[in-house]
């Protein structure tokens, strides 16, 4: 069986076994006029008055987006935004880039995910720094005493929208609708509370569902003490076309777009397999081991016990050398170690969440990486078995065992099997 991976940006070729079990999201083709679908939707909304009776021409306009590491189509969404944004002035709008705790996006990338069009045109593209306190307000506290620092910039414009990319995520459910405000707008203390190890291990925050989420249930509480005052949310295909588009109040509209979703990219698996090939989608998402562990998370859902997974990652960017997520996983031997440090209620650092994620995974089965970027010692550094060609891998494992059970993802985290119980 010939098959390709999606793995940086040309993708990885492959041969496996013919019985292997091939598991892909349900391809749903592009809306035939991507501009004008966008447009009607925004003028239209199923939810709520249409974005262009909602604000004044004197109005300071904010707008959330998602950081490089979505695979979200914003220069097709953006434009029509900023056309029914006619009346202000470019100046009085601010693009916030929703970044969360990751890097801030460099001048190349806000070109390469703006168009160089919108980059030259004067707005101000604000990028969120949730370690400035200085640039942060508390607006208060969660019923589970969460304290919520906002960017304060997103906080003082008049008119707010937030654009989101929804598909699923490996501990929030779904991506988009309230996330672009936390942990997308959101404050480290914030985010290190939405994150913290208890939350982490429930067995509700998984992919796919958000009701009973303790987490996702924070981020909806979180985003109605500063809630945005439109909302477009997208689903894409893997060609990263645009499938739908719901716009309007964003509770209502990210749980459309959150139904939309499920359907193409949850699929139902009625067993688990000895090997479990997966990706993280390809580039941007495969830029790193930390987002990568979300494919490996998609393939956790069905591997055995004492199982393989393979992964395929190109991870141009490291795993990485900002934030903590390196230091942490080489500051102990092995899994049972980093879950007791990260467990330890005294313990509070960025990417936690992420080692302790891994931690549990690599605690029931083993992980190899195919990735041309990272070296064989840093990807042992990582607690995790570097290999060179997933074929020969492969075999070696069916020799051990000839009766191995084989799936694929070849598109990682756009693919989530769920076990029917």
């Amino acid at each position: 069986m010939q098959i390709k991976l999606s793995y940086g940006k040309n993708g990885l070729d492959i041969s496996l076994p013919e019985n292997t079990k091939l598991i892909e999201p349900h391809f749903i083709p592009k809306l035939p006029d991507e501009f004008n679908s966008i447009k009607k939707s925004i003028q239209q909304p199923v939810y709520g008055n249409p974005l262009i009776k909602s604000f004044t021409e004197n109005d300071t306009v904010g707008i959330s987006i998602c950081d490089i590491t979505r695979p979200m189509p914003i220069k097709k969404v953006l434009p029509a935004i900023l056309e029914e944004l006619s009346a202000v002035a470019n100046q009085n709008i601010k693009i916030f880039i929703a970044n969360g705790t990751h890097r801030p996006c460099t001048k190349s990338e806000l070109i390469d995910m703006l168009g160089k069009n919108i980059f030259d045109a004067k707005y101000n593209i604000i990028n969120h720094n949730a370690f400035n306190e200085k640039e942060l307000t508390l607006v208060g506290n969660t019923r589970s005493q969460i304290p919520v620092f906002i960017n304060s910039e997103w906080l003082r414009c008049d008119y707010k929208i937030t654009i989101g990319l929804v598909e699923p995520h490996f501990f929030a459910g779904f991506s988009g609708g309230p996330k672009m405000i936390a942990p997308g707008l959101a404050g480290f203390k914030t985010i290190m509370q939405l994150h913290n190890s208890n939350m982490i291990e429930s067995p509700n925050a998984i992919w796919g569902i958000t009701e009973g989420n303790p987490i996702h249930d924070s981020i909806r509480e979180i985003a109605k003490m500063s809630p945005s005052d439109f909302s477009i949310d997208v689903t894409v295909n893997k060609n990263n076309d645009i499938t739908s588009v719901h716009s309007g109040e964003m509770f209502s509209a990210h749980k459309d777009a959150a139904t939309f979703a499920y359907k193409s990219a949850m699929r139902e698996v009625n067993e688990k397999f000895d090997i479990v090939i997966t990706t993280n989608s390809g580039y941007p998402l495969d830029m790193n081991l930390y987002q990568t562990i979300k494919g490996i998370s998609a393939a956790s859902q069905i591997v055995k016990s004492n199982g393989s997974i393979i992964c395929a990652s190109e991870c141009s960017d490291g795993l990485p050398e900002h934030g903590e997520y390196k230091k942490i996983l080489e500051s102990k031997k092995n899994p049972e170690e980093l879950l007791n440090l990260i467990k330890d209620p005294n313990y509070e650092h960025q990417d936690q969440w992420q080692v302790q994620i891994q931690a549990q995974i690599m605690s029931f089965c083993s992980i190899y990486l195919k990735s041309d970027k990272l070296t064989h010692h840093e990807i042992k550094k990582a607690h995790l078995t570097p290999i060179d060609d997933i074929e020969s891998k492969v075999k070696e494992l069916i020799a051990i065992n000839p009766e191995s059970s084989i799936c694929v993802l070849p598109e990682g985290p756009q693919t989530i099997p769920i076990i029917i119980k």
